[in-house]
């Protein structure tokens, strides 16, 4: 058992940070011409994306609807919301072009290139 300074017991994590990062997903990842989302141990860019995207759903689904008849409904507005966000809703970072329309033209000039190569 641990002890801290004042020779008091310690309570461990049964898991400790570095336990997240796994070698085997990160060469699934790797052999499969992926890039995780997972930045390195202790830092908070595997938590950012997740955290934004929780806001916006809260804000723009979860915070409009006064209250909610029950977990059906819930879910079901969510599949939508997730739909939309997805497919029509206009992201900032890719020129205000929905996700979609914006990976279609990418499709569309890699396999331009490709012809071209």
């Amino acid at each position: 058992s641990s002890y801290c300074c004042s020779n008091k017991p310690v309570l461990h994590r049964l898991v400790e940070p570095g336990q997240y990062t796994s070698f085997a997903f990160t060469e699934a990842l790797r052999d499969s011409g992926l890039a995780g989302s997972i930045g390195s141990v202790g830092d908070a860019l595997d938590n950012a994306l997740m955290e934004s995207t929780i806001g916006l759903y809260k804000s723009e689904l979860i915070d409009r609807q006064r209250s909610w008849t029950g977990r059906a409904e819930v879910e079901r507005e969510t599949a939508a919301w997730v739909h939309w966000y997805n497919t029509e809703r206009l992201h900032s970072a890719i020129g205000y072009c929905p996700p979609v329309e914006y990976e279609t033209r990418y499709r569309e000039t890699v396999a331009s290139e490709a012809e071209v190569a």
